[in-house]
């Protein structure tokens, strides 16, 4: 097979177009879910929920938050495991679940995970009698009856209940219904997902790489192990190498040759295109970290940083904070990491408008 030959430009605007972020937007939230194929749930908030700023990103003001809780009670998205994903994609998942403990975690914690389910059995069946019961229902109003406490040095040690219906999820048993004030309502899986056959596993795992590709564009081949989502797509597409980065790449060939328009956007730190951080420096020689967790003096670019995407490359990061209880949204820096020109300031600075706008915020600038 052809290996194809591609520059960091190539690959740049393959990445781009295949994320839905240059010129042409898609029509609608459905289409940008199934273009994507997810948007991540994260609980930070400091200038949107990142699924909400996911979509913004790609729709503009257009698109509201309660269009993606109308999905959902439509049942036409759900969610699994942290990731809103087409109610369709779920038979992709069908045998996965069947046969647990999950894939893409390692061998030593898929073992713990199956002896500490059968160690809390009588606490599972529990859950699932009060669910058919009375769901759905907050992990809070369900009862702690576990006989083997769950062992983490992380938040999770002790949260015996949470951790049962997150891997009671991966089994098929249970599902996320919806959401209250961001906490999750609990109810048997039969109740919330479409009854779809299942997949085999192996289809559904190349089915899956497929998919990622495209919506990725371009991705290695091989990458290390990741839970819930993987980085890598297998032997999905065609082989490439990227003048200038080291390594072998899959290309989508559908995105290959196409023309190309770019536009400014505003990016989540959490969005898929900047998510892989090592991707992101060999294709946009771009650096980033998110900076929530560090000391403020140590900071170099904000609490949330947002990467500043123009046509092809990433050029700078926002920091802005949504200040809701004063209506607000504060600009701290434009960081530039190439000198913007006019037009570039000028469009970028729709852009952050726009995300003013949408956040029904009164935009406040530095100096102003």
């Amino acid at each position: 097979m052809t290996v194809h030959e591609l520059s960091r430009i190539d690959a740049r605007r393959i990445a781009v177009r295949a994320q839905l972020l240059d010129a042409v937007r898609p029509a609608g939230l459905l289409d940008v879910v199934r273009g994507l194929t997810l948007l991540q749930i994260d609980p930070t908030a400091a200038v949107a929920p990142n699924a909400d700023l996911v979509a913004w990103s790609r729709l503009g003001s257009p698109y509201a938050p309660e269009q993606l809780s109308a999905e959902r009670e439509k049942r036409r998205l759900l969610e699994l495991q942290a990731m809103i994903r087409p109610a369709e994609d779920l038979a992709l998942y069908r045998a996965e679940m069947a046969e647990w403990p999950e894939r893409g975690t390692p061998s030593s914690w898929r073992e713990y995970h199956r002896s500490w389910v059968a160690a809390n059995d009588a606490c599972r069946r529990d859950i699932l009698d009060r669910l058919g019961a009375e769901g759905p229902l907050p992990s809070r109003a369900l009862p702690d009856t576990c006989a083997t406490p769950w062992k983490s040095s992380g938040w999770t040690n002790n949260r015996n209940v949470t951790k049962l219906l997150e891997l009671m999820v991966q089994r098929g048993e249970v599902a996320v219904a919806g959401r209250s004030g961001g906490e999750r309502l609990w109810d048997l899986a039969g109740r919330v997902y479409p009854d779809l056959p299942p997949i085999p596993v192996e289809e559904a795992l190349r089915v899956r790489d497929e998919r990622r590709l495209r919506a990725l564009g371009i991705a290695r081949a091989r990458g290390p192990e990741c839970q819930v989502e993987p980085a890598d797509v297998g032997e999905a597409g065609e082989p490439a190498v990227v003048d200038g980065v080291r390594g072998k790449w899959r290309v989508d060939p559908a995105q290959l040759g196409l023309p190309f328009e770019g536009r400014a956007a505003l990016l989540s730190p959490f969005d898929r295109l900047v998510h892989d951080r090592r991707r992101t420096a060999e294709l946009f020689e771009y650096e980033y970290q998110l900076e929530m967790y560090k000391p403020a003096a140590k900071r170099r670019w904000g609490y949330f940083a947002l990467p500043v995407l123009y046509g092809d490359r990433l050029v700078g990061k926002l920091d802005a904070t949504a200040d809701r209880r004063a209506g607000v949204l504060r600009v701290g820096a434009v960081h530039e990491d190439v000198p913007f020109t006019p037009a570039m300031a000028a469009e970028i600075g729709r852009e952050i408008e726009d995300l003013a706008r949408w956040l029904q915020l009164e935009l406040v600038r530095p100096g102003l």
